[in-house]
């Protein structure tokens, strides 16, 4: 799990915050700061992989925080969440490597997308040798070539289903059943069980054949390590 740290002076919007960060699968909310100093001793006692960041906060710049952990050296990554529009606070943002920049208010689709992005870009930098059209997606987010998911789905699988289909694989943890994906798609079985065998002939998909108390046989699913990998791509492309 991703461990994030929201550092914010406003406490109902930290609590807003830290609900949205509890509904994106794969990260974890370790604590709330409701200023640098507080932050601070929280980097410097716990494993915090994401900060997201206010500038705005008791006379004091919370830039000043992301300065100071890139002085560090920390291997922590920032996420500026703030109401700070103007030049000199974003050309800060960016000069001292914030990952993302979201201006309040902001929606849950833009704060998802911005956590999504970053949980990417983690599971490639974990690996040995990145490809170039990895680095593409990771510096590139959105570009390349807009048919890339039309081209690549076989006759009957629609863009805008199959994509439906990944959102809700994405946040499922473990096994799942052909069932189970239909209640949260809103698409019926016998439509899912072609996307479900076309990632499963992908590899994208795992599948195993469970026996309930009745006997009968329970096919059920749950992403591959490299399908996950697929499925993060996929979805970043497609935001």
């Amino acid at each position: 799990m991703i461990q994030v740290l929201i550092i914010e002076d406003d406490p109902m919007v930290a609590k807003f915050n830290g609900m949205y960060v509890d509904k994106v699968p794969g990260f974890a909310l370790a604590g709330t700061a409701g200023g640098i100093e507080a932050g601070w001793e929280i980097l410097q006692s716990r494993k915090i992989d994401l900060v997201l960041l206010d500038v705005y906060m008791a006379n004091k710049n919370g830039l000043d925080l992301l300065v100071d952990v890139r002085k560090a050296n920390l291997a922590i990554d920032v996420i500026v969440v703030s109401s700070a529009n103007d030049q000199a606070s974003v050309q800060t943002a960016l000069r001292y490597g914030a990952v993302d920049y979201l201006i309040k208010p902001f929606d849950f689709e833009r704060f998802q997308a911005a956590l999504m992005r970053y949980k990417y870009r983690c599971i490639h930098m974990r690996k040995e040798g990145i490809q170039q059209e990895e680095l593409d997606a990771l510096f590139y987010p959105g570009g390349g070539n807009k048919g890339w998911v039309e081209e690549s789905l076989p006759k009957g699988i629609t863009k805008e289903t199959f994509l439906r289909v990944l959102r809700e694989i994405n946040k499922l943890e473990g096994w799942f059943s052909t069932a189970a994906l239909a209640e949260l798609t809103g698409i019926s079985r016998v439509s899912l069980r072609k996307y479900l065998r076309f990632l499963e002939e992908s590899n994208t998909l795992l599948s195993d054949v469970s026996y309930q108390g009745s006997g009968r046989p329970l096919q059920q699913y749950k992403l591959s390590a490299e399908g996950l990998d697929y499925v993060l791509s996929i979805l970043q492309k497609s935001n």
